[in-house]
């Protein structure tokens, strides 16, 4: 029986459709599912809502928000618009994340600090939205390798100084065993997100070298790599932060094999190497 505070996410078996990915996980016994946009969108809104609700899962977290590190302009305004769009669509499942990967440096700039300023601006004006939707936004820390071109914001203390002005039901942070496990400071890091109520979702997997050739592909299974879980896992439970722990896997590999299968091997993996350390077990 899947552990009933597992879920998976959609990206994890990338290549299902949204009928695929809700059939393989209610027959494996999950109960919750972290939706992608583009499976939503490619059968519809009000369809997808449907097809969740009928298939009995919640649904954990929306991916993905952010990408808004431009300079002001069109190209601004038609992202922060499309964020506005996420959130709407994150409440219509019931979801209450909507994750958020910020952004790296525009093309031609070395300008990280005004990369993190502008992020900083966004989500002043998403704050209201988000409020009314009662969707909290997650920004995402990504690790330090990604941080010129997915995402500007390296650690959970850099994520918490962001939303520190915001309303914590409006922005908080996404606590993601592969980005942050190597920082320094990732257990005060966690123990202050939960003073300041900023745990939004607690997200596993597996971090190992060497690489892969395309090092976004590089995460694996728990327990195959290098990250501590326990320390982790028993860090974020400290704070006293009580949602569905969610498994985010990308990696060929993984895509490649067959859905069931997939599916089976992150109950497993997360029995062995998470739950154990969560206080329900």
């Amino acid at each position: 029986m899947t552990n009933p505070i597992l879920s998976m996410n959609q990206a994890t078996i990338k290549y299902a459709d949204l009928k695929e990915t809700l059939d393989t996980l209610t027959a494996a016994g999950y109960r919750s599912v972290g939706l992608w946009r583009e499976p939503v969108e490619a059968v519809g809104l009000d369809t997808a809502v449907r097809m969740v609700a009928d298939s009995g899962l919640k649904v954990s977290t929306m991916c993905r928000g952010g990408f808004f590190t431009m300079p002001e302009g069109p190209a601004r305004r038609a992202s922060i618009d499309d964020n506005r769009k996420l959130i709407e669509e994150t409440a219509a499942f019931g979801c209450k994340v909507l994750v958020l990967v910020v952004g790296g440096l525009p093309e031609g700039s070395k300008d990280l600090i005004g990369a993190r300023e502008r992020v900083a601006d966004a989500l002043c004006e998403l704050e209201q939205d988000a409020l009314d939707a009662g969707v909290t936004l997650a920004i995402e820390p990504l690790h330090p390798m990604y941080c010129t071109d997915r995402a500007c914001v390296s650690t959970l203390g850099q994520a918490l100084d962001l939303a520190a002005p915001l309303d914590p039901k409006a922005v908080g942070v996404t606590v993601d065993t592969f980005h942050i496990f190597w920082d320094p400071q990732v257990l005060d890091s966690i123990a202050r997100a939960g003073r300041e109520g900023r745990i939004a979702t607690y997200q596993v997997c597996d971090y190992r070298t060497p690489f892969e050739k395309d090092v976004l592909l590089s995460r694996h299974y728990m327990g195959e790599g290098v990250i501590d879980f326990k320390s982790l896992t028993e860090a974020v439970a400290a704070t006293g932060w009580r949602g569905d722990i969610e498994c985010e896997i990308f990696n060929q590999a993984v895509w490649d094999t067959p859905f069931a299968e997939v599916a089976a091997k992150v109950s497993d993996a997360f029995d062995r190497e998470v739950a154990p350390y969560w206080p329900e077990h």
